[in-house]
């Protein structure tokens, strides 16, 4: 039997794609924000496409902080972009 995929929408496209292709930004269950490569940790995740259009989109309209819940630092949003800008590298 074949193995089901999960799929998570990009806040800035809105597309679905499966869970690996994503940046997850999320939310410990303490309130901090980070971003979680590996995709295991315990909290609210929020997902964006390797993309920094897409980024850029989440950012502006804010979708990333409407779905934590919370106020996004600066620093995450540069962190953010410079995985984008390792991960379009590759």
């Amino acid at each position: 039997m074949e193995k089901r995929v999960p799929l998570r929408k990009c806040l800035g496209c809105m597309s679905s794609f499966p869970k690996k292709d994503l940046v997850r930004v999320l939310k410990t269950p303490e309130g901090e924000v980070i971003i979680d490569l590996s995709g295991k940790k315990s909290g609210r995740g929020a997902y964006i496409c390797k993309d920094k259009a897409c980024l850029k989109k989440a950012i502006k309209s804010k979708r990333i902080q409407s779905n934590l819940e919370v106020e996004i630092p600066e620093t995450i949003y540069l962190e953010l972009e410079k995985e984008l800008s390792l991960a379009n590298e590759q």
